[in-house]
């Protein structure tokens, strides 16, 4: 039940991130929750490997190696989908700055598992 309510949220939170962040459109609610779906496994097959491979310039950057593969991610998703798309390599970085702002504001709302 859990992992069906996280679709969700990261559903809404792509719908309402692609709401507020200029250049980026997407269909519906229906398309916001494929995308997010396809933007999570994308993060958990290769941009897990990436983030093995760039672990060395991912550490001396403090992070930002990570963030530029989330945003490589979410422009791969917009290539593979058509209801989903940006208008470039900022319009997906302010999607992804906005996403993960929501997603810690639904979890900051809701508490994390352990606090159950």
């Amino acid at each position: 039940m859990r992992l069906i309510i996280e679709i969700l949220l990261m559903g809404l939170a792509v719908f309402l991130g692609a709401r507020l962040v200029p250049g980026v459109h997407i269909d519906g609610y229906g398309t916001a929750i494929i995308a997010a779906i396809l933007i999570a496994l994308a993060n958990a097959t290769i941009g897990f490997i990436l983030r093995i491979l760039t672990f060395p310039i991912n550490f001396l950057t403090l992070g930002l190696v990570s963030f530029i593969i989330t945003v490589l991610m979410i422009l791969l998703v917009d290539n593979l989908m058509s209801g989903f798309s940006t208008t470039g390599f900022w319009a997906a970085a302010f999607l992804a700055i906005v996403v993960a702002l929501i997603k810690a504001l639904f979890n900051a709302i809701a508490g994390s598992p352990e606090d159950r």
